[in-house]
């Protein structure tokens, strides 16, 4: 019987004895509390690459979008454009190890997904076959590895998957005629700021030996693109854009005419934009400027009348397309006219377009003050005129050019 009651004593000592209380609940709670911790971590962690990957598949969508009209390329060649954009986006984290770096790449191979659909164009659009209006689904997921912390709770990996839609068209709706007013003086064969890709470096010969021993020497510097060859190949890609707005050339019509001290041979006004590349490729930087023949000349071609109510463009593509085309005059230089009375004359010019709704796009390439201030002036709105002070800088003015002409469009939907 004592030691019964020694022993029930002894528990309800055990029972009653509050000391040690802390030990034990801290043991209990400390995993939780670093588990809770790693939660919070990771929860961070998550929303900021879930921004990253819509970021990534949003930049995706757009690409591919914009490259279906802008580019020309294929549905799968854009779906492939499309993948390899979320990758390298997603890619471009510096705290990733190599190895974290691959499984990331393999995972987003898996797991992105590009659907692309091409919606048949309607009314008019339909009719003459230039409208192409493409949608771009783009969804991506991966496994986020978590913190050991919170893998206390049982989880080793959380979900991330974002999706993204863009529409592109490329409409030419409102048929147009353009012709091209270029600058092909001898300052045309001067060098700009930007180095040929292809041919990076020239050789350079130079005296390098004394009076009594004269010697010639070579080196390698910088091989600058000229700014004719600058002016082809934006001029080339003006064109695309046309081209790819109006495939059957159906509803684009493009001419052009050189200047330098003096107007030069011009082309007529034509369906498509072939015979205006052929033009500009052809053409050679030689003599001095003056621009008001040139911009009189392409002016009158776009406004020709054909009888006493209707111009011969307008008849041309009401025969051809049922619409009364937008006209357009796009006028570069790259420096001052020799006289001020050629300014005088290209100005008068500009105002006559300006009443006739003719729109003027100027680009100046290069160009000092004066000629900055004459295209300046001809330009149909601020929102017209653009200073390139290289060849990168010529080339994206003429692609918006060409890309406000020929009304391509791409947003994002979603």
């Amino acid at each position: 019987m004592a030691k019964r009651a020694t022993f029930l004593k002894s528990c309800s000592n055990l029972i009653g004895d509050r000391r040690g209380n802390l030990g034990m609940m801290a043991a209990l709670l400390v995993p939780v509390l670093f588990a809770a911790g790693g939660v919070a971590i990771d929860m961070t962690n998550m929303m900021l690459t879930k921004d990253r990957l819509q970021d990534a598949t949003d930049a995706a969508a757009l690409a591919a979008a914009s490259a279906l009209v802008n580019d020309g390329l294929s549905i799968e060649q854009a779906k492939e454009l499309a993948k390899d954009f979320v990758k390298s986006q997603m890619q471009s984290d510096a705290s990733l190890s190599a190895e974290e770096l691959a499984a990331l790449e393999q995972a987003l191979a898996d797991n992105t997904t590009v659907d692309i659909t091409e919606q048949t164009a309607t009314g008019e659009a339909a009719a003459v076959g230039n409208s192409k209006t493409y949608v771009v689904d783009v969804s991506s997921k991966f496994d986020l590895p978590l913190n050991a912390l919170t893998r206390l709770l049982g989880e080793e990996t959380a979900e991330i998957g974002t999706a993204s839609k863009s529409l592109s068209s490329s409409e030419s709706k409102n048929a147009l005629s353009m012709f091209l007013v270029l600058d092909r003086s001898g300052s045309m064969a001067e060098d700009t700021a930007t180095v040929d890709a292809d041919n990076p470096t020239k050789v350079e010969y130079y005296a390098c030996g004394t009076k009594k021993k004269p010697k010639t020497c070579s080196r390698d510097v910088p091989n600058y693109v000229i700014k004719i060859d600058a002016l082809k190949t934006a001029t080339e890609n003006l064109m695309t854009y046309m081209k790819t707005a109006d495939p059957t050339a159906s509803l684009v019509r493009t001419g052009a005419v050189s200047y330098n001290a003096s107007m030069q041979k011009q082309t007529d006004l034509a369906w498509g934009t072939d015979a205006v590349g052929t033009y500009v490729n052809a053409l050679t930087a030689t003599g001095g400027t003056d621009s008001g023949d040139a911009f009189k000349a392409a002016y009158q071609k776009l406004v020709l009348k054909k009888n006493e109510t209707e111009m011969v463009e307008d008849a041309a593509h009401s025969e051809k397309n049922k619409q009364v085309p937008t006209k357009y005059i796009v006028f570069m230089t790259d420096g001052d006219n020799n006289y001020t009375s050629a300014d005088t004359t290209t100005k008068y010019w500009c105002d006559e377009a300006r009443n006739d709704g003719i729109q003027v796009f100027t680009v100046a390439f290069m160009a000092p003050e004066r000629g900055q201030a004459l295209l300046n002036y001809c330009a149909t709105s601020s929102d017209h005129y653009f200073a390139a002070e290289n060849a990168e800088q010529l080339n994206a003015a003429f692609e918006y050019i060409g890309e406000k002409a020929s009304a391509m469009t791409v947003r994002l939907t979603k």
